[in-house]
């Protein structure tokens, strides 16, 4: 027995020789982990690529789709012939074709008939497949389905090798490698894929826009000068087949054709319905491309909700087969342009399409094309496409002219054919060893018949192919008539060869060919045709400048309600201050004051932070109103300072416990989101303890250890947003536990007119008022005890 020492445990013997070393192969192979996954990674990325996510610029098709059209064409489902199932369609597109599931290719084959993604639609669909609102369609068991005549246009000429074919993924059948294509499917019906590292999206346009533009290049003696702006004046742009309305600038479309990168800003489209007495609706009738209506309806519903757009006050879906929504304004006093535009920018009545022209070229090269670079290498496809199938019709008209040359000699030679077929014991080999140009007697029996393989070898013998088509002729065909049948096919096939010859010489026959062509599509699908008109529109975009919000909400009076634990209401008019209004147990009132329903309101919060509110949105005074907190991200620590009207242009004096304060004009706090706006910048265990609108040239603080400071409001900074600088000094005492506390701190601050002194109010009811000259000191001072009379909780009302 034999050892193999010293061998690596991943050898194996082979088992032709086990008793020679040199068949020890080994059963792995190592390599890097980078390098490995790198390859693989490589090879699927360059699958997605070629031959699932890109479109080919030739036919506009991924593979999937072109494989759907082939094997409906395989199944002779015609534009004008009956239905099939989908499911049997699905089927054999993966059994023959597209080994990939049945309802990948169901899904593919549902967006070719849906005439709401489609521009021309490349399948004819009988049952539910599916609507604008985002409803799919039905089981593929449910559905039917045929070709359309666009898509069988797409397909003409495959029969007469048009184009290549290759084997399917087993190699038992053959599929086109692209469709001949008689128009620019790719810019017609656009396209919308994502390959690993890169993507494409694509619009789809008007096909008679496309023809004049294809038809202009076709013309041109150097396609390569011609501009793209040219082409932009036959193609003004996307044509989307939900319609809309294009807002985006001349020259933000031209850049994006020129590139092959851009956006287009669609809105939908609407008109104004009268009611009478005054009261109108906008009618919306069309919605931008790839809008699911539901999820629409639900957006706008949101907005009406959240009150983000005030002037709406309700929307109704009253569509049918049509797109109807009805927009209800808040009131007739209304403008629809304003609300309109608040809702193109707050919905998707207004959505961006982004284009990203990333197609296969010649179906091996993915790239980013210009309109021009698109249209061209269509062009080059039609003329290949043309070529070849003028090739086959010669081959064709070749093999027709040899057999009917053949009849001709028969005819001519009628009584020796029939000789040879009655008493030659091989009649094909007879006709072709004839010399048909020497005059040969007719027999009259089988003893005077020579054959011809007897005699030496004739000049002028049939073909092959013509002594075996004059062999298959019926004996009806042998009449005078036939034989001037027969000279005037030859006839006609050699004037058609003939001018197939010259086209297929002369570029210039070929492009003018290619323009009958398009021609011929343009009165099929164009612009006279049924659903060939243009459907996108262009308009400039009326910009919705921010406007007062008293504009866009029916100034009425209210009554704003705060509690003291927060729950905040607003009831309609403007109610008595002192009313009895009723509240939740363990609650009481803080805030009560008039307002109007396009006031802003600033809730000041004990962090240092400014929130808003509208006044329009509170909740109603029915019940005991929302928490404040609900609506403002306002946290459970803090408390509510102050609430306040906001009056553009108003200062405010802010202050915080430890005597530190600024001014702030109203317009600065102004929030524009839940999480509101930090104004003071507060240091640890102090808190924003004041907020009062600036009424006077004068301040006055009191501490906490009832010390009273009046200086002029010229002394405090005006700012945005910090720390503050010190109103009043405040001494460092020890506490109970022998901690350095502040000894006092601010208790209030009040601003007031110097000339007229100072009030407040007594408690028999009375008011008071002082002259604060006494008091008056430089900012930042201790103060002295306030006058006889003051407030004994230091506080000015």
């Amino acid at each position: 027995m034999r050892l193999d020492r010293g061998r690596p445990a991943n050898y194996t013997t082979s088992m032709s020789d086990k008793n020679d070393d040199r068949n020890i192969v080994p059963a792995t192979v190592s390599e890097p982990l980078s390098r490995a996954i790198g390859e693989r990674y490589l090879t699927y990325a360059l699958s997605t690529i070629m031959h699932r996510a890109l479109p080919d610029a030739r036919d506009g098709l991924k593979p999937v789709h072109r494989r759907i059209l082939f094997a409906m064409r395989e199944l002779k489902l015609s534009s004008t012939g009956g239905f099939r199932k989908s499911a049997k369609i699905a089927g054999d597109v993966m059994g023959n074709y597209h080994p990939h599931g049945d309802a990948a290719i169901y899904d593919a084959m549902v967006r070719l008939a849906q005439d709401f993604n489609m521009r021309y639609p490349l399948v004819d669909g009988q049952g539910n497949f599916g609507n604008v609102d985002g409803d799919n369609a039905a089981a593929s068991r449910y559905t039917e389905a045929r070709l359309t005549a666009a898509a069988e246009a797409l397909m003409e000429g495959l029969a007469e090798n048009a184009v290549d074919f290759r084997p399917n993924y087993d190699g038992t059948l053959e599929e086109p490698v692209v469709l001949p294509a008689a128009f620019p499917n790719l810019l017609a019906n656009g396209a919308s894929g994502i390959a690993v590292g890169m993507a494409t999206n694509i619009p789809p346009h008007n096909l008679d826009e496309l023809i004049e533009a294809c038809i202009h290049l076709a013309r041109a003696k150097n396609s390569d000068g011609v501009r793209d702006e040219t082409l932009l004046e036959y193609i003004q742009g996307p044509d989307f087949p939900t319609g809309g309305v294009i807002v985006e600038s001349p020259e933000a479309i031209r850049e994006a054709y020129r590139t092959g990168r851009g956006s287009f800003r669609t809105r939908a489209r609407w008109h104004i319905e009268d009611l009478g007495r005054g009261t109108w609706v906008v009618v919306v009738t069309e919605i931008p491309y790839q809008v699911q209506k539901s999820k629409l309806i639900e957006r706008l519903a949101e907005i009406i909700q959240t009150k983000k757009v005030p002037l709406l006050a309700d929307v109704r879906d009253e569509s049918a087969d049509d797109i109807r929504i009805v927009l209800e304004p808040r009131s007739k006093n209304v403008d629809p342009d304003m609300m309109m535009g608040m809702l193109f920018r707050n919905s998707e009545l207004e959505t961006r399409f982004s284009m990203n022209m990333n197609v296969l070229i010649d179906g091996r090269v993915p790239k980013v094309c210009s309109l021009k670079e698109v249209l061209r290498a269509f062009l080059a496809h039609r003329q290949e496409v043309l070529l070849r199938r003028a090739q086959h019709r010669i081959d064709k008209i070749d093999h027709r002219l040899e057999v009917v040359e053949g009849f001709i000699t028969a005819f001519l030679n009628l009584d020796r054919v029939i000789d040879i077929i009655r008493y030659d014991a091989d009649p094909r080999a007879a006709l072709m060893a004839e010399d048909w140009s020497r005059k040969t007697p007719r027999a009259t029996s089988e003893k005077d018949y020579v054959s011809p393989l007897d005699l030496p070898p004739g000049k002028d013998g049939l073909s092959e192919v013509q002594a075996e088509a004059i062999l298959n002729m019926r004996l009806r065909s042998l009449r005078r008539l036939e034989e001037i049948e027969l000279l005037r096919e030859r006839d006609a096939l050699t004037a058609e060869r003939a001018e197939l010859a010259a086209l297929m010489a002369d570029e210039g026959l070929q492009w003018k060919r290619i323009a009958a062509d398009l021609r011929d599509v343009q009165k099929a699908f164009g612009k006279n045709a049924p659903g060939g008109a243009r459907r996108t529109t262009f308009a400039e975009a009326d910009e919705v400048e921010d406007v007062p919000l008293e504009a866009m909400i029916e100034r009425e009076p209210i009554t704003v309600i705060c509690s003291k634990m927060g729950w905040i209401r607003a009831m309609k008019g403007h109610q008595p201050l002192d009313s009895d209004v009723k509240f939740k147990d363990g609650d009481e009132g803080r805030f009560i004051f008039h307002a109007e329903t396009t006031d802003r309101l600033l809730v000041v919060g004990s962090n240092g932070r400014f929130y808003t509110l509208l006044a329009a949105n509170l909740p109603g005074g029915r019940g005991m109103g929302e928490p404040v907190r609900l609506m403002v991200d306002l946290p459970n620590e803090a408390e509510i300072v102050a609430l306040l009207i906001h009056r553009p242009g108003q200062k405010l004096i802010v202050a915080s416990s430890r005597g530190e304060g600024f001014v702030v004009v109203s317009d600065d706090v102004l929030a524009q989101t839940r999480a509101g706006k930090q104004v003071m910048n507060l240091p640890e265990e102090a808190t924003l303890a004041v907020c009062k609108p600036v009424e006077g040239d004068h301040v006055a603080v009191v501490s906490k250890n009832r010390k009273l400071l009046v200086f002029p409001v010229s002394e405090l900074p005006e700012m945005s947003r910090g720390k503050g600088v010190r109103l009043q000094k405040y001494n460092m005492a020890r506490g109970r536990q022998g901690v350095l506390e502040l000894d006092g701190g601010l208790s209030d601050v009040t601003t007031f007119e110097m000339a007229r002194g100072l009030s407040w109010s007594m408690t028999n009811g009375n008011t008071r008022t002082e002259d604060m000259t006494p008091w008056l000191a430089k900012r930042g001072g201790v103060g002295k005890a306030p006058p006889h009379g003051f407030p004994r909780d230091n506080r000015f009302g």
